[in-house]
């Protein structure tokens, strides 16, 4: 890796003594510090979209130069080819200095940085990032390509009933606001819960992970962020929101972007919610069967984690509790009004 750490004209001079490995914390990446540089090289373990190794740097190192002018993103400073020694290559991104969230307390800033996002002017050409031209409908279909693993993952029977019926309400449209709201298109950053983000010494968040960064809809971020999915899966957070815990991180949202952006966003929160969490689901059911082998070499505290989370989520009583949300914390407003 040294070797292919001195190809960039800036690290010419690096000394192999300033590689310093980092603890691994998420499933896809391991991180290698460069001690005096201020730049991590980020080194894919597997692609979770299943992208060919170039491909997948392309997008991430597109995805990074796209969000850096939100200002809570690191920098992109090179892109390492595959090669020998790193089969998938790898990027080399400015490194953040910070600590992981404590919630409730920091997620009024992890809003203010989804916001930096959201409120970024679209680029006139979209690719090499996705950009369907219905987020939700996408969404829908990558929860029907997921809704497999249900079957796979040996769920309870109260659990599989309990699932269909969401799936059911998914696939009939009656997740959906009314017909003539307004559908946003913004820069989102996909996986963002609270573990992909540090807080620096000023209280700033920083989205650190952005792999499956595109253009979609907002308040799949805004769900994403908050779900008990999400915010017990990293060890490092592991905690659980109340719902006006929620209602505080969104309305931080909001007074942190255009008031019509807002104004678009807000009748999609419920049923945005409902569709991030199966697709979350769905994912943790895959880990349930996969995790072993989607990323081995785990260290085995983080993995014992990991797979408690998944058992847990997958539960009949956790889903039940779960989507208690989609009346108690969000409700929809009635059908006619924007």
């Amino acid at each position: 890796m040294h070797a292919a750490l001195t190809t960039l004209p800036r690290l010419a001079d690096l000394d192999p003594g300033m590689l310093e490995p980092m603890p691994l914390k998420g499933v896809a990446h391991d991180h290698v510090r460069l001690k005096g540089r201020r730049l991590v090289a980020r080194i894919p373990r597997w692609s979770q979209l299943g992208l060919d190794p170039w491909t997948a740097l392309e997008r991430q190192a597109a995805a990074f130069r796209r969000a850096e002018p939100s200002g809570h993103t690191p920098r992109f400073a090179g892109l390492l080819p595959p090669g020998d020694g790193l089969p998938l290559g790898a990027l080399v991104v400015g490194e953040v200095e910070g600590r992981s969230p404590v919630l409730p307390a920091d997620m009024a800033a992890i809003a203010r940085a989804l916001a930096a996002l959201h409120r970024m002017a679209p680029p006139d050409v979209f690719e090499p990032l996705p950009a369907p031209p219905d987020p939700v409908a996408a969404l829908l279909a990558q929860v029907e390509r997921q809704a497999e693993w249900f079957d796979r993952a040996g769920l309870s029977p109260d659990a599989r009933a309990l699932i269909a019926e969401e799936l059911a309400a998914a696939r009939a449209g009656d997740l959906a606001p009314p017909r003539d709201t307004p559908m946003p298109l913004t820069a989102v950053g996909i996986d963002v819960h609270p573990g992909n983000f540090l807080i620096d010494g000023h209280g700033k968040a920083w989205f650190t992970d952005l792999e499956k960064l595109q253009y979609g809809h907002p308040a799949a971020d805004l769900a994403h962020a908050s779900l008990y999915t999400s915010t017990r899966w990293d060890p490092a957070v592991d905690a659980e929101l109340a719902p006006a815990d929620i209602d505080a991180f969104v309305d931080a949202w909001a007074m942190a972007v255009p008031g019509d952006l807002a104004d678009e966003v807000r009748p999609w929160l419920k049923p945005l919610r409902r569709l991030v969490w199966l697709r979350t689901l769905s994912w943790m059911a895959r880990w349930s069967v996969e995790g072993a082998t989607l990323s081995p070499g785990m260290p085995e505290p983080l993995r014992a984690h990991m797979d408690a989370h998944a058992a847990d989520v997958l539960r009949a009583g956790r889903i039940e509790r779960v989507r208690r949300d989609w009346i108690d914390v969000i409700p929809s407003p009635p059908r006619g009004e924007g």
